[in-house]
């Protein structure tokens, strides 16, 4: 019976575990990580990523709505993620007190991306997100879809955006992890 017991408890605790998506360590190869920043409509906001000292992924820089801009963006489009809507992406990292924006796409060729918005506190914190909360959304517009129902991810970003005329951002990303079920 105890036998038993243990086994089931040991099984429970396995499948809950949290499969590493990316940690952003002294060694991490960031060369799949992407600034997509509203330049590539005309704007002129500007986000730069690279690894500090620490060993964190560090995203920040300068956001704004001139020349119809407001946004920027750090991604990785090389994913192969197998997933359920039930998953939970969890994120440690440490923002400056904006809010911060998780997307993922499903596969490359979908217009829309599934959207979730968090606040930062300016310490360091883990931000969870369960995958089936997330919504629909094609350059900010719902799109009339469900909320994530898929069983893959092939890009996770991190957007941050504006309504105001101009503001630095800055983000420090220890890791992110995949809790399933």
């Amino acid at each position: 019976m105890i036998r038993s017991l243990i086994i089931f408890i040991a099984s429970i605790a396995m499948s809950i575990s949290p499969i590493l998506v990316f940690d952003f360590s002294k060694d991490a190869d960031i060369n799949n990580w992407r600034i997509e920043d509203d330049r590539v409509m005309g704007g002129i906001s500007q986000g730069k990523f690279e690894l500090n000292k620490e060993g964190h992924g560090h995203f920040y820089g300068i956001v704004t709505v001139e020349s119809n801009g407001g946004f920027s963006s750090v991604q990785n489009n090389n994913y192969d993620l197998v997933v359920k809507p039930s998953d939970v992406m969890k994120i440690r990292l440490k923002g400056d007190g904006h809010n911060f924006q998780l997307r993922i796409k499903d596969y490359q060729r979908t217009y829309y991306s599934y959207v979730a918005d968090f606040p930062t506190t300016g310490e360091w914190e883990t931000v969870e997100i369960k995958l089936s909360d997330m919504r629909p959304t094609y350059r900010g517009r719902s799109v009339n879809e469900p909320n994530f129902n898929k069983n893959h991810i092939s890009q996770v970003r991190i957007l941050i955006g504006t309504k105001k005329k101009q503001e630095p951002f800055d983000l420090l990303i220890d890791k992110i992890e995949l809790v399933t079920e």
